[in-house]
């Protein structure tokens, strides 16, 4: 009929929580990649990430991680659980977005941190989640005060100096 439509329409459709319509642009033809699978961790749509993934759109760590900084756990336990990559950035994003239980699935589920879910989680003033990942193991270093000071939280950073954390 001459209206062209590309992988925006999968990726709209996705965002939105529209099943119905994602399956109609795909079985109809349009493209769609992992941002398709990304747009549905963002916004908690299981179902949608569900069949997206069942009928062969790819994703990788990036879904993984819309769905951490959105607070998504069931999103990410379902990605996790079938396959997809998660890496470092999750646990900054949950730990950035003040997403504790979230944090603790990824931990406890073998995702690996570094310095950046200690400074993510002091710049934005996340005590609690400061707190566990310290008590967990998770590396911190100056660059974990220098973001509690920029972001004005002085209690996140008088927990980080008073356990040992460098300036």
């Amino acid at each position: 009929n001459g209206c062209r439509w590309d992988w925006w329409t999968c990726i709209n459709a996705s965002k939105g929580g529209h099943l119905e319509i994602l399956k109609y642009a795909h079985e109809n033809g349009c493209e769609w990649d992992w941002i398709t699978c990304a747009a549905a961790a963002t916004g908690g749509h299981l179902e949608i990430l569900k069949y997206a993934h069942e009928n062969g759109c790819e994703w990788d760590w990036r879904t993984c991680a819309a769905a951490a900084e959105g607070g998504h756990i069931e999103v990410l336990r379902y990605a996790h659980e079938n396959g997809c990559k998660w890496n470092w950035v999750i646990c900054a994003g949950a730990a950035k977005c003040g997403h504790l239980e979230v944090l603790k699935y990824a931990h406890e589920n073998g995702c690996r941190w570094d310095w950046r879910t200690c400074a993510e989680a002091a710049k934005k003033g996340y005590l609690d989640i400061l707190k566990y990942a310290h008590e967990y193991g998770c590396e911190w270093d100056s660059r974990t005060c220098a973001a509690a000071a920029e972001g004005g939280h002085l209690e996140v950073l008088r927990y980080a100096h008073e356990n040992g954390c460098e300036w």
